[in-house]
């Protein structure tokens, strides 16, 4: 699909890679829905989209609400005069071992269930529900060819701390399979970008121990930014031949 005729759902666009793909959608021509729990984000993502050639639309969103996911959804297609496409990208870290005791005290510790389950209601079930909820509202509309970008992460293949991550972007990737045949006869291409470790707001609140041993092990020598991942998406946006499919942008960091 070419940028220009994009009617895009951007979740987790106000700030980060999301803000990112975002702007340079609209910088593109095409019309971008962004939504987010952060307002005041989304404001300044607004602010930054005005004077270029496409059109953005901001509103929050909490994509863990089955309600508000429908809501946002109908709301874009009707500002947007259509929908043709979806980036999943919203996306939390709630770090922790599944099962951990303390050197000093012996104290054992385990990952709570609320850290369990704000991961995978944001990074798995939000994802599930924009992609059911975009592709029904293309099918009642009768609109296609369609895409979806899912951004998965190189945790899917496992990580220490991770679980709750891992769990959600292996489900990710795996569902990129799933969905691209269930969708493939109403025209709707799903595919996946895997990022690896890459300078955003999310990753800056990471243990600095961890995101420095994270860093030192990645064979380009630095992190990423979130125009390395950009490249992937619109190559995933542009390609109608690339379906099914996950791409790992990572620097060749193995974990």
């Amino acid at each position: 699909m070419k940028l220009e005729d994009l009617k895009i759902i951007v979740s987790g666009g106000a700030q980060g890679m999301g803000r990112h793909f975002a702007l340079r959608l609209v910088e593109a021509g095409a019309k971008v829905a962004i939504g987010d729990v952060n307002e005041a984000g989304l404001a300044e993502t607004t602010e930054a989209a005005k004077g270029k050639p496409g059109k953005l639309f901001a509103k929050k969103l909490d994509v863990s609400d089955e309600a508000d996911v429908g809501a946002f959804v109908e709301w874009a297609a009707r500002e947007m005069g259509g929908l043709n496409g979806l980036v999943n990208n919203a996306g939390v870290l709630r770090d922790g071992l599944l099962v951990k005791k303390d050197k000093e005290t012996g104290a054992v510790k385990k990952l709570s269930k609320e850290q369990w389950d704000t991961v995978i209601g944001i990074n798995l079930t939000g994802a599930t529900l924009l992609a059911r909820d975009v592709v029904a509202k293309m099918v009642e509309s009768g609109q296609k060819p369609g895409v979806i970008v899912n951004i998965s992460s190189i945790a899917r293949h496992g990580n220490r701390g991770q679980s709750n991550y891992t769990a959600a972007k292996s489900a990710l990737a795996a569902n990129t399979v799933t969905w691209s045949k269930e969708f493939a006869p109403f025209g709707v291409r799903v595919t996946a970008v895997a990022p690896g470790m890459i300078e955003t707001p999310m990753t800056q609140g990471m243990n600095q121990k961890a995101r420095d041993a994270l860093v030192a092990a990645i064979p380009v020598a630095r992190i990423g930014v979130p125009e390395d991942i950009w490249l992937a998406v619109k190559f995933c946006l542009e390609c109608d031949y690339f379906n099914g499919r996950t791409i790992d942008v990572d620097g060749g960091l193995s974990m």
